[in-house]
C-alpha cells in the first residue's frame, strides 16, 4: 500500500504544473531539453576540442537524466501497458535510444538526438501551463512550438544526412534556412541534397509542410474568427443596453441595472 501511494505522488509529480514540486521537475526537465538541443547546434560549428567534450559530457549526463525519468515514470505508470505505447512515451523512448544503440552506429544516433526536441510537447499540451492566458494565446503557442520543432527536426536531419558530404549544409544555420524555404514550399536553388537519404528526407519534409501548415493556420484563424464574433456580439448587446436614466451605455452584456444610478435596463 505503501508503495503504491508513493508511486501515485510520483506519477502525478511528473506530469504536475500546478504545484511548485511539479513545476520545479517539469521544467527542469524542459530546460534540460533546450540544453541538449542547444548542444547539438553548436556542435555543428567550429569550436575547439575542449568545448566539444564538454559539450558531450553535458549530453550524456542530460541522456541518463532523460533514462532514469524514461524508467521512473514506467515503473510508476498504474497501466504500464497502456503507458508504454502512449505518444509520449514513445517520444521519450525514441530521445533515449542512443543509451542502448551506443555500439551499434554513431550515425544513426545522430539523426535520433534531434527528436529530443519533440519532449517538449509534453509541457506545451498541459493546460496547466497556459492556466493565466487565454484559449488564443494558447493555441497561438502550441502551433508556433509545432511548428518550430517540425523545422528543428528537420533541419537536424537534413544536417546529419548531408553534412559529411555536401559542403553547402556546413551549420545547422544552413541546414534549418533550407529546411524553412522546403516547408513553406518556396524553394532555394542553391541548396539542395545530394544523398538519396537527404533526397527523401527532403520529400517527406515537403509532404509534412503541406499537411501541417494549413490545418495549423486554419485552426488558428478559426479561433481568431470566433473570438472576433463574439466580441461583436457582445458589443451589439452593450450598445443597447442604454440607460434611460443618466444615458450611460457602457454597461456589461448581463446587467440589469445602470450601474451609476441604479435605473433598470
Amino acid at each position: 500500500m505503501l508503495r503504491q501511494k508513493i508511486s501515485q505522488k510520483i506519477n502525478f509529480y511528473l506530469d504536475d504544473l500546478a504545484t511548485p514540486v511539479g513545476k520545479l521537475i517539469n521544467i527542469s526537465i524542459a530546460i534540460l531539453v533546450i540544453a541538449s538541443a542547444v548542444s547539438f547546434v553548436a556542435q555543428t560549428y567550429e569550436i575547439s576540442e575542449i568545448t566539444r567534450h564538454r559539450l558531450n559530457l553535458l549530453d550524456d549526463i542530460i541522456l541518463g537524466v532523460f533514462v532514469f525519468e524514461y524508467f521512473l515514470r514506467l515503473i510508476c505508470a498504474e497501466e504500464k501497458l497502456k503507458h508504454l505505447f502512449s505518444l509520449y512515451a514513445i517520444i521519450d523512448l525514441v530521445a533515449i535510444l542512443p543509451f542502448f544503440l551506443g555500439a551499434i552506429d554513431v550515425t544513426f544516433i545522430r539523426l535520433l538526438r534531434w527528436f529530443r526536441i519533440l519532449r517538449l510537447i509534453r509541457l506545451v499540451e498541459s493546460k496547466a501551463l497556459f492556466v493565466n492566458k487565454t484559449e488564443d494565446i494558447a493555441i497561438l503557442l502550441r502551433i508556433l512550438f509545432t511548428l518550430f520543432a517540425i523545422v528543428f527536426v528537420f533541419s537536424g536531419l537534413v544536417y546529419q544526412i548531408e553534412h559529411p558530404s555536401n559542403p553547402k549544409f556546413h551549420t545547422f544555420l544552413d541546414a534549418f534556412y533550407f529546411s524553412i524555404f522546403t516547408m513553406t514550399t518556396v524553394g532555394y536553388s542553391d541548396v539542395m541534397p545530394r544523398s538519396d537519404a537527404g533526397k527523401l528526407t527532403t520529400v517527406i519534409m515537403v509532404l509534412t509542410g503541406i499537411a501541417l501548415i494549413p490545418v495549423q493556420l486554419g485552426e488558428l484563424f478559426k479561433r481568431l474568427v470566433q473570438t472576433a464574433n463574439q466580441s461583436d456580439r457582445d458589443n451589439d448587446i452593450m450598445k443597447n443596453s442604454v440607460c434611460s436614466g443618466c444615458g450611460l451605455s457602457l454597461h456589461d452584456a448581463d446587467a440589469e441595472f445602470c450601474k451609476v444610478c441604479g435605473t433598470k435596463l
